[in-house]
């Protein structure tokens, strides 16, 4: 599905890398995800139960949720353990000098 929006969302310095870095886009609470200085953006709710995500431990491109240990793919989305069974919404990312924009999906929402 194509992006409705590109939408400012943080600085690059904002996000160190290994960290993940919540926001809120249009209500949503989203996480950006820096893996090796590439930036990745999904949910920051985990999909088992709802718990901020950022507050979880991050693997290379792995983060548990830390409140049951559901693990997700932060590039993909994907589950990688239970309990979650549900994967994460992924959001696509771009940089353009400083500023890391998000690309919000209207028909997500």
């Amino acid at each position: 599905m194509a992006v409705s929006e590109w939408v400012p969302a943080a600085r690059v310095g904002d996000v160190a890398p290994g960290e993940g870095f919540l926001v809120e886009i249009n209500g949503q609470p989203i996480a950006i995800w820096n893996v090796d200085g590439q930036l990745y953006a999904t949910s920051d709710v985990c999909t088992h139960e709802e718990t901020s995500l950022v507050d979880g431990d991050l693997w290379d491109n792995v983060i548990e949720c830390p409140l049951h240990g559901a693990q997700f793919d932060v590039r993909t989305g994907e589950v990688l353990s239970l309990p979650a069974i549900f994967p994460l919404p992924t959001y696509e990312v771009k940089v353009e000098g400083d500023t890391i924009y998000v690309g919000w999906r209207d028909a997500d929402h």
